[in-house]
């Protein structure tokens, strides 16, 4: 056979004619050169008694030595009585299931049918975890072939850059994604499974609260006096009386406050769950005097900037910080453990009550869980004895 160098050189310099012409290179295989100068490996073959070809690939993106490759493994195919275009046509349908079947592509499909179910801050957090976190390294890959140590390497690269608590998060979304996998049949196994304990334990942190009555009088008085916006005052004036959590706060809606019927009623953004706050006469006091300044916003609290955006999630740690008291003494999150713990055991209140009013999950003996009215009579009396306590607190002024 002619040296490749020489040979290539015949194929490089052939010119198209008028019509097609072909070059043969031996074993079937020629170069096929279009009237507009293109060149395309071709092999000619016979399977079953009928003539066939079977495309190469384009020269000379597909060099000479190459195309002989691929003619020699399509004739070894030939010998083992397998025809080469449907073999090219199994591969190449393989590739796009296994492309189908990827990561990324069922984490996506699994995300938008989840998604319906879950509050936008939430479904934000997800999706954003799985584009940084997890797409860039395996997204492309075939669920099915993913393994442990695939995942654990991902997770690792979390836990290196200090994010520990977030890299049990993503372990648990991917687990979520692969279950979504082997539950839609395009995966077996989960191999996060194996991980449980492959990552150090999370320690749980407790934001910073004031649970002494003392402590908790002279806030308040602190609270009274602090020199900030209006809207930033008034927040942390409500926050005592409601003891919701600081988003729930900050993006609370006057749509979704009565004031005659003295109700806050709204979605609980962690659990996505409706949720009824009782207000007090303090509360719907300090409410009445807000809402002739920011009546016309959809929000209660609304930024500094702009009418159109609710208050910055850090306004009350910050107006913390403004009056001198440290993070690690109190934080916008404490008003809610400071709650808890002296309704029960200052004020005895019934320890359901206040954890229905904290929004937490709260079951029946039979285990199932109450509905947003339940008790809602009682806890209207426990939401207004917890701020005349609060009152009776500034006004005893016992520090």
């Amino acid at each position: 056979m002619v040296k490749i160098e020489n040979r290539d050189v015949v194929y490089r310099s052939a010119k198209p004619g008028e019509k097609v012409r072909k070059i043969s290179d031996g074993k079937g295989m020629y170069l096929q050169i279009n009237p507009d100068g293109s060149k395309y490996w071709r092999l000619a073959y016979r399977f079953d008694g009928k003539q066939k070809l079977l495309a190469l690939g384009v020269y000379p993106e597909v060099s000479l030595q190459k195309a002989r490759e691929k003619r020699d493994d399509a004739r070894e195919l030939l010998s083992e009585g397998v025809d080469p275009s449907e073999n090219k046509k199994a591969q190449k349908a393989a590739k796009q299931e296994r492309a189908g079947n990827s990561f990324e592509v069922i984490a996506r499909e699994w995300f938008s049918r989840q998604k319906t179910n879950w509050v936008d801050a939430h479904a934000t957090r997800v999706i954003s975890r799985l584009q940084a976190d997890v797409f860039p390294w395996i997204g492309d890959k075939p669920v099915a072939d993913l393994t442990a140590p695939d995942y654990l390497s991902i997770f690792r690269r979390i836990e290196n850059r200090g994010a520990l608590e977030t890299a049990h998060r993503v372990r648990s979304i991917c687990g979520q994604v692969q279950r979504y996998a082997i539950a839609t049949g395009r995966a077996i196994t989960d191999p996060t499974a194996a991980l449980k304990d492959a990552l150090p334990p999370v320690k749980p942190t407790h934001f910073a609260a004031l649970t002494e009555p003392k402590d908790v009088a002279a806030l308040l008085c602190m609270i009274d006096g602090y020199e900030g916006t209006f809207t930033v005052s008034c927040a942390l004036k409500l926050a005592p009386l409601v003891f919701v959590r600081p988003g729930e706060l900050r993006t609370a809606q006057w749509e979704d406050i009565d004031l005659d019927t003295a109700e806050w009623r709204f979605t609980v953004t962690k659990t996505n769950t409706q949720h009824i706050v009782p207000l007090s006469r303090q509360a719907v006091k300090i409410l009445i005097e807000l809402h002739a300044l920011t009546g016309r916003s959809r929000y209660v609290f609304p930024g500094a900037r702009t009418n159109g955006r609710p208050m910055s999630d850090n306004a009350i740690n910050a107006a913390f910080r403004r009056m001198g008291i440290e993070k690690d003494r109190m934080s916008a999150h404490g008003f809610r453990a400071m709650a808890r713990t002296i309704l029960d055991e200052v004020l005895g209140e019934r320890v359901d009550l206040i954890e229905h009013q904290l929004a937490h999950a709260v079951r029946d003996p039979n285990g199932r869980a109450y509905n947003r009215t339940a008790h809602l009579p009682e806890r209207r009396k426990m939401m207004q004895r917890w701020s005349d306590y609060l009152d009776k607190l500034k006004n005893e002024k016992n520090f």
